[in-house]
């Protein structure tokens, strides 16, 4: 489904309810599945990835599809190694079967995980038999995922041993692991987080209901939407203030973008500000998500940036360095914008129509891998959207 958008006035004033953190919601329910004892999850995410999540932990079938959801591929690798009896086939599509998971695969080899490749080595699908792993002391590689080390994180308080993480090489996404680390505290799990060591000893999960606060990487569209809007007023709903999630370094980025924003009373409103920096130098390493609304940010602004940190955005949903650039080059023309299977992009591209005016979106459909009310939100803004044939 393909959709045709544009803004009449440029003028952008709207109030939206986020969507729930899926990096919240998807640790939660790893979590929940091995606490001893029932939680409940409030405002849990309704992501497509989450939902697939949800699904295959409580399927009963061997093989487990999970689609694109790699934070779910990788959770669940090492959440699936330790099911001591069981047999399964974890598989994704054909862009999952891309995506690199040796270093995580290996590491719970040497922890004794029975883990073997079905097609290509170092990628899925994988054939995993559950065992009792042995934890102790471990290293892994930090510059290619740090969902890999959160996935060993979250069932380290299980092994026998504990764990003990040494991390190897500059870390990318840190945030993301100082969110797991302070969502397992919550639930009792004690850490130690000693210059590259993370030391997780044998623990039980205690059980708590939770609230799942709203996800800061979906807000960065909409301060791109303030910055490229003539003026505007939005208030974004459920916003942590004080989040660990590392995307709230959007409310830094875009002040130099034209965005001011202040929290009121648990809403973060948005307003035009007259601070535009010519040239700006990025380094993303910790915030990666954050690369495609501000790129096309800096793009329609007509600002020149460096950018460093963002060595693994090639290993997403698409090579989203390549196909970022791809798409911009269309805007001068034709302005019809693929998505490549690409939630972000979707998200990241639409906005710009408040700059290149009228645009057309192929596959409008994926933005419901993280944010699936975004198109019912861009029309609470003032944008127009037409729904074109395939």
């Amino acid at each position: 489904m393909n959709y045709k958008i544009s803004h009449p006035t440029k003028v952008v004033e709207c109030e939206i309810n986020l969507p729930s953190s899926k990096s919240i919601s998807n640790r939660l329910l790893i979590i929940k599945s091995l606490c001893m004892e029932n939680f409940k999850i409030e405002n849990i995410s309704i992501s497509d990835d989450t939902i697939n999540l949800q699904k295959a932990i409580s399927s009963k079938e061997n093989t487990i599809n999970i689609g694109d959801a790699g934070t779910s591929f990788r959770f669940l690798t090492s959440y699936l190694s330790i099911q001591t009896g069981q047999e399964f086939i974890l598989t994704g599509s054909d862009r999952m079967k891309e995506r690199p998971i040796k270093e995580l695969v290996s590491v719970l080899r040497k922890m004794g995980a029975k883990i073997d490749y079905l097609e290509n080595e170092g990628f899925p699908p994988l054939k995993i038999i559950g065992t009792d792993l042995e934890g102790g002391k471990i290293e892994i590689d930090g510059g290619i995922s740090s969902q890999f080390i959160t996935s060993i994180l979250l069932i380290a308080p299980i092994l026998k041993d504990g764990i003990q993480i040494k991390i190897t090489e500059e870390l990318v996404s840190e945030p993301y692991l100082k969110m797991t680390l302070k969502i397992m505290k919550e639930f009792g799990i004690e850490s130690d987080w000693t210059n590259n060591i993370i030391t997780i000893n044998q623990q039980k999960y205690i059980p708590k209901d939770y609230t799942v606060e709203a996800d800061w990487s979906a807000a960065s569209f909409w301060f791109e939407i303030a910055s490229l809007s003539k003026r505007c007023n939005i208030i974004l709903n459920g916003l942590q203030q004080n989040s660990t999630q590392g995307d709230n370094r959007s409310v830094e980025i875009f002040n130099n973008l034209g965005v001011d924003s202040v929290f009121e009373n648990g809403k973060l409103i948005l307003t035009k500000n007259q601070n535009i920096s010519p040239f700006q130098t990025y380094n993303l390493i910790e915030t990666p998500d954050l690369y495609q609304p501000l790129r096309c940010t800096l793009f329609a602004k007509n600002i020149e940036a460096d950018f460093s940190g963002i060595q693994t955005l090639k290993d997403k949903e698409t090579d989203r360095i390549i196909s970022v650039e791809t798409e911009l080059n269309k805007l001068n023309s034709i302005k019809i914008i693929d998505t490549h299977n690409d939630h972000r992009m979707a998200m990241s591209f639409a906005p710009l129509c408040l700059e290149f005016g009228k645009l057309q979106i192929n596959d409008v459909e994926v933005v419901s891998k993280s944010y699936p009310d975004y198109w019912q939100d861009f029309k609470k803004a003032g944008f127009i959207i037409s729904l074109l044939s395939d």
